[in-house]
């Protein structure tokens, strides 16, 4: 069995910045209203024609590759986390593949949601541990702002996210003691429904209850019907307090997880990378775990919930800021829908 480490991080975020006041102008909002709840103060939108998901990644991926000593002929397989890929299918990592000219690797596609990159960093590092691949590119990337809705009515959810992308090189380490301790994952879709994008689906109605239905009809029919789209059911819905309770149990769980897994404490973390969901989530988690300010890294105030991007974004932020040193320990977690949650340890 081999060890994988991250031999190279890269991000990327769009020049737009919407403050709070900015969203103020197209919904009933005010600055202290998100501030309050979310810890929120700006974000980043991509240019709506010429910034995508892919190239976004594509972008943070170039830093990374860099930064690893690592060209595109160099990497073997490629994992993409998003929950806004491009286009319904393909997937987005084939689409990076052709536009950063590699060769004919594999390509997968990871739809955990905030969980993402967290779920596929840990799906790199089974294919470096077993020795199939050497160099693996883990790409975590959003454009929600194409999809969300700016009205009044969508508040509790369009106030909240941000676009950018991160991208890790992870590669095979000769080094024993660094590189990825451990990876835990967990899934419940017992309450799948309160944090979800129905529409477009396959579902016809089946686990919605007062939602429009699609066409009688023997075969056939829409992922979209003008009812649909009509009654604002496509938009993306999310039952925030739900979401909050659950995900301040489940965060310190799988963060406990990993640190007994490698017979350590709390007191061992030099850094946790927390999701950036809310900078509420992650104040209470902090205190829950007795860890102090220096402990536990946030960006959430200038680039909102960029869902798969938002750890790799915010581990590299750290890391360029010298809140990373080598020998530290740090560690990954995340929570989403799903629900899905997660965390990696990692001897930098």
């Amino acid at each position: 069995m081999y060890r994988s480490k991250i031999a190279g991080i890269g991000r990327y975020v769009p020049e737009n910045v919407y403050t709070n006041d900015d969203l103020s102008r197209f919904m009933e909002t005010s600055d202290a209203w998100i501030r309050e709840r979310t810890g929120i103060e700006e974000r980043r939108f991509a240019d709506r024609n010429n910034e995508t998901t892919t190239t976004m990644g594509i972008e943070a991926a170039k830093i990374a590759m860099e930064r690893a000593g690592t060209t595109a002929a160099e990497i073997d397989f490629i994992v993409f986390a998003t929950l806004s890929p491009d286009y319904y299918f393909p997937g987005c990592g084939v689409l990076l593949q052709r536009e950063m000219g590699m060769k004919e690797i594999g390509a997968l596609d990871v739809r955990n949601q905030c969980s993402g990159f967290v779920y596929a960093l840990s799906v790199a590092d089974q294919f470096i541990k077993t020795g199939m691949y050497r160099n693996i590119l883990v790409v975590g990337s959003e454009k929600h702002s194409f999809a969300m809705d700016f009205e009044t009515r969508s508040r509790n959810v369009s106030v909240i996210f941000g676009d950018g992308a991160g991208a890790v090189v992870l590669q095979r380490s000769e080094d024993n003691q660094r590189g990825i301790l451990s990876t835990h994952l967990h899934s419940d879709g017992g309450d799948a429904e309160i944090l979800a994008m129905y529409y477009p689906g396959s579902h016809a109605n089946k686990w919605l209850k007062d939602k429009p239905a699609f066409p009688e009809q023997e075969l056939g029919g829409l992922f979209m019907t003008p009812e649909i789209l009509e009654s604002g059911a496509a938009l993306p819905f999310m039952d925030g307090p739900s979401v909050f309770k659950k995900a301040v149990i489940k965060f310190p769980e799988v963060i406990r997880e990993a640190l007994e897994a490698n017979g350590l404490t709390e007191k061992d973390i030099d850094l946790l990378v927390p999701h950036q969901a809310n900078l509420r989530i992650s104040q209470y988690v902090q205190q829950l775990l007795s860890l102090t300010d220096d402990q536990v890294f946030n960006n959430i105030q200038k680039y909102g919930n960029t869902t798969a991007a938002s750890v790799p974004l915010a581990l590299c932020e750290a890391w360029e800021a010298g809140k990373i040193q080598p020998g530290d320990l740090v560690c990954l977690a995340a929570f989403g829908s799903g629900f899905t949650w997660a965390s990696a340890l990692l001897r930098w």
